[in-house]
């Protein structure tokens, strides 16, 4: 019985290190008769076998940094050779070539998405004219394709003794009534084209294949912002479809001088990206580096704005987001009318903007639709709250380790009342209800929102009067916590107040070992680090550090008639924004241009 035992347990622990030896599988490549790709597009077991003893002793190898960089960019760009081989060649003039071809590119006929649809031009002709419809089912509107290609082409086509050039310039003219249509020569095109939402239009004997505008797939309609709430100003907010969000833009941005300027990011999968700037203000040298940037991206694919995000910047172990991402059109619109560029990624509703500084990140949307002392007001809310996310937890463990005569006697008093009974040292103590108001956060997001807010008020309640009554917290940690998170909720974004919430575990350490002199260097590091960085060439605490003249809407809200300047951080082509006097018939600035006449007159007397 106990040799079956340790014959089990060891089981448990001992690896057989021969099965990593082998190449898994989950069927006999024997047996496997269902994959009938034809030998170009199907490679042999040898060919996609990595793991030859030949290439282990290579990879066991010792290599410099620099050779093991340049074998990975090797491998890589061979394997987006084979994966886009043939899209540079030319589109043959038979049919039956271009059908082949099809089947090749997208994997037909068991790629049931792309449909080719077989038609004749014109029902008038002896000899009818063959051509086929390329589009992907699901992402073309097919009442597009059937009203506004087909049936011409099919109904109403008469074909002269044109070539067949020109006979396709004939047809894109006169036939197809599409808003947008072109004539491509490339296969790499008419690839890009059919996985776009357009539909390629192939006729036997061209050279050519026509391209035309029919995307359709579904898409969130525009409906309210989901985290960038406001009481007064828009509401509505980007969407999905990346011809929505830029037309969002324009309609409050109506300027011809709004460019925007289209890439493509991705190897195996293509993501659409969008630069937009306003031509004659924004400077060119900022342009000019994020056009750069972003064509040095060479991956894969692309899937959200947040992975672009971290291609972009410029230190990623930064805890502060160094690009702003927004999904509201209006802040958009003013960022453009600044001097900042917007970067729009396919099939998302979070645009990016940059650069962007610290200050921006407290702004909210509707500062600027309050009045000024209001608005200052609210702002000053905003930033006591971000000290006291940041440092609230930290000072209450430096004065209660080590500054307590920092105290008034009766708090003192009060605070070790409180503490007696607790059985943990302070910094455990506050690490653990800092640990559960983050599990409390966690849940709420992951819940269903009809029940989110619910499970999370109830559980902070229940979490934390079961503790104080069990005795493991003191009742003032509570308090403590408790304002803690709310101040953090009050950060309008959500990249700082995810930097911040982590960053308050760094500063509770270094409280918990040195008290305030730990809280005094650690602050001062931070503020040297963020000093330093930069976002696109522009240090992230500009204005202030460097100093540079700016208007009044930096840590503060100032009077919208008095900023008449854009940010000198972002060097501008047009550094003025608005009419030094704005405001002709306040009585303020007509007493100031009273005396500024009188004291004309008294030096001419």
């Amino acid at each position: 019985m106990r040799s079956k035992a340790g014959t089990w347990l060891k089981r448990l622990l001992v690896v057989d290190e021969t099965v990593l030896e082998k190449q898994f599988t989950l069927v006999d490549d024997e047996s496997d008769t269902s994959y009938d790709d034809t030998e170009e597009a199907n490679p042999t077991p040898e060919e996609i076998d990595f793991d030859t003893r030949e290439n282990k002793e290579e990879l066991r190898r010792p290599m410099t940094m620099k050779q093991f960089l340049k074998k990975g960019e090797e491998l890589y760009d061979e394997a987006v050779r084979k994966a886009h081989d043939g899209q540079d060649e030319e589109l043959p003039v038979d049919l039956e070539e271009m059908k082949a071809r099809l089947k090749r590119f997208f994997h037909l006929p068991k790629n049931k998405d792309i449909i080719v649809r077989d038609f004749s031009v014109g029902v008038e002709t002896e000899r009818p004219w063959q051509g086929i419809a390329v589009f992907v089912d699901g992402m073309a509107d097919k009442n597009v394709i059937n009203n506004a290609i087909l049936q011409p082409l099919m109904l109403l086509a008469h074909i002269g003794e044109e070539s067949p050039k020109r006979q396709l310039d004939h047809l894109s003219e006169t036939l197809l009534p599409g808003n947008q249509s072109s004539i491509v020569e490339k296969w790499g095109e008419v690839v890009a084209a059919v996985l776009t939402g357009s539909t390629v239009v192939m006729l036997d004997g061209c050279n050519g294949a026509l391209v035309i505008e029919t995307k359709g797939w579904e898409h969130r309609n525009v409906g309210a912002a989901q985290t960038e709430n406001v009481v007064r100003g828009s509401h509505d907010a980007f969407t999905e479809s990346f011809r929505a969000n830029t037309g969002l833009v324009r309609a409050r941005l109506r300027s011809e001088h709004l460019v925007t300027e289209m890439f493509s990011v991705g190897n195996l999968a293509r993501t659409d990206i969008g630069l937009m700037y306003v031509h004659g203000l924004t400077n060119p040298r900022l342009v000019r580096e994020v056009r750069r940037r972003i064509n040095a991206i060479d991956v894969d694919v692309v899937m959200d704005s947040g992975e672009f995000e971290q291609f972009l910047e410029d230190r990623p172990s930064m805890l502060i987001p160094q690009l702003l991402a927004t999904e509201r059109p209006d802040r958009i619109a003013a960022a453009l009318a600044e001097g900042y560029v917007a970067i729009f990624v396919g099939n998302n509703p979070y645009v990016l903007i940059a650069p962007v500084v610290l200050w921006s990140m407290v702004h909210s949307p509707e500062d600027s639709n309050l009045r000024f002392p209001i608005g200052t007001f609210v702002r000053g809310i905003r930033w006591i709250a971000v000290f006291v996310s940041l440092l609230l937890p930290a000072l209450y463990v430096a004065v209660t380790n080590y500054h307590p005569e920092m105290l008034p006697t009766d708090l003192m008093l009060a605070i070790a009342g409180s503490r007696e009974q607790v059985p943990f040292p302070v910094i455990i103590e506050i690490l653990l209800m800092e640990f559960a108001i983050e599990l409390i956060r966690e849940a709420g997001i992951r819940i269903p929102s009809v029940i989110g807010p619910t499970i999370g008020i109830v559980g902070a309640l229940i979490i934390g009067q079961a503790a104080v009554q069990a005795g493991i917290i003191s009742p003032l940690l509570v308090i403590v916590v408790s304002a803690t998170a709310l101040a953090s909720f009050t950060i309008p974004n959500y990249g700082l107040s995810m930097a911040i919430r982590i960053t308050r575990f760094i500063f509770l350490i270094g409280a918990g070992f040195f008290g305030f002199y730990g809280i005094a260097i650690l602050f001062c590091v931070y503020i040297v680090r963020l000093s330093m960085q930069k976002s696109f060439g522009v240090p992230l605490l500009a204005p202030l550090a460097p100093s540079s003249p700016s208007s009044r809407d930096v840590i503060l809200r100032g009077p919208t008639f008095a900023m008449n300047k854009r940010p000198t951080f972002l060097q501008p082509l047009r550094s003025w924004r608005q009419q030094p006097m704005t405001r002709p018939w306040s009585a303020h600035t007509q007493q100031r241009e009273g005396r500024s006449s009188a004291t004309k007159g008294g030096k001419q007397k």
